[in-house]
């Protein structure tokens, strides 16, 4: 679903595990590290989308995991100028993403990235809470860096009262 703006709707996931880290993945074919995230199909919930990118995306089911929490508001980013297919209509520039705070609730070999026909991922690790900023692709790193920042206090208690990470 692309917006009157030229926005499409979309979900970003961020799963934790009991030491704080993050779920990272490397998508299939690329030295392109991201979390799971996908587009919101018409009459889909936001949740109901972000489970169906979790299955697809990871294996995993809505009993494996917790929602911790979800972003206030839509994060949006623009695409790079190289990215945008000028011959489709209407016209994507960027993605607006509600993003989710999950916590894996099951042992994490029940991840299995080849679950859907199409997988996008071939690896994934555990890894700092923050390294996702410094790693991500350019242009998405300020919506990161906002979702990371609003989620921050669900894993480092007292981490509203502190300016900067």
């Amino acid at each position: 679903m692309i917006d009157s703006e030229g926005f499409r709707a979309n979900v970003g996931i961020i799963l934790t595990n009991d030491d704080g880290q993050v779920f990272w993945c490397r998508r299939l074919g690329a030295d392109a590290w991201q979390f799971p995230q996908g587009g919101i199909k018409k009459d889909e919930s936001s949740e109901d989308a972000m489970y169906r990118e979790l299955k697809e995306e990871t294996g995993l089911d809505a009993e494996h995991v917790q929602i911790i929490g979800s972003t206030d508001d839509w994060l949006r980013y623009w695409l790079p100028k190289r990215f945008i297919r000028h011959n489709t209509h209407p016209l994507c520039i960027g993605q607006k993403q509600i993003w989710y705070l999950l916590k894996l609730m099951v042992d994490e070999s029940c991840v299995d990235l080849s679950h859907s026909p199409k997988p996008e991922f071939d690896i994934w690790k555990w890894v700092d809470f923050w390294h996702p900023v410094e790693e991500v692709v350019a242009f998405k790193r300020n919506v990161y860096e906002e979702a990371l920042k609003q989620f921050a206090p669900f894993i480092f208690p007292g981490f509203g009262n502190i300016q900067n990470r």
